[in-house]
């Protein structure tokens, strides 16, 4: 039976839950900011992308975190020209600044690595490949993340140290 009365609807919670434990297993285990985590870092690599690289990732994307992409989006403000790691990594960080203290390069490395798993390589090419070198370099890391945490002993959690505990609830119904 339907949680929702619409498989659709159930299909993209399952599937955002995934991409949101996968996040928390890197930031520390707030899915609340796990997603907020997505929606600063999703918009932030849809903006730096060409009109037509930007819309071909939105379409590989679940349905509820398409929406989350998408949110807000003015096509005519497209491409932004923030050319470096520092002004990339500063764009998350400002959109996380109602969360608890996050490094932005951290969670910038934990939705790189959802991506990788969950998207078409050849798809993912194409947004790399219009990235300049040093945010490239993000994508290059969390895949070494990734490796290495899919070792022999499966995945790891991150220290408590790498996050706060402290952050209120702010309820997210997914």
């Amino acid at each position: 039976m339907s949680a929702t009365g619409l498989d659709v609807f159930d299909k993209t919670l399952q599937t955002t839950h995934i991409w949101l434990n996968e996040i928390t297993e890197a930031i520390g285990p707030d899915k609340q900011v796990a997603w907020y985590v997505l929606g600063a870092v999703l918009p932030t690599l849809r903006d730096r992308v060409p009109l037509q690289v930007a819309v071909h990732l939105g379409a590989e994307l679940p349905l509820l975190v398409r929406g989350l992409y998408y949110d807000q989006w003015r096509a005519s403000d497209h491409p932004e020209r923030d050319r470096t790691r520092n002004e990339f990594l500063g764009r998350v960080a400002e959109q996380l600044r109602a969360t608890r203290p996050v490094n932005p390069a951290d969670v910038t490395r934990a939705v790189l690595g959802a991506l990788n798993r969950h998207v078409p390589e050849g798809q993912l090419r194409k947004v790399r490949e219009a990235l300049p070198e040093d945010v490239r370099a993000l994508w290059r890391e969390s895949a070494q993340e990734s490796e290495l945490s899919g070792a022999a002993e499966g995945p790891s959690l991150p220290s408590p140290s790498r996050f706060a505990t402290s952050a209120p609830e702010l309820g997210l119904a997914l």
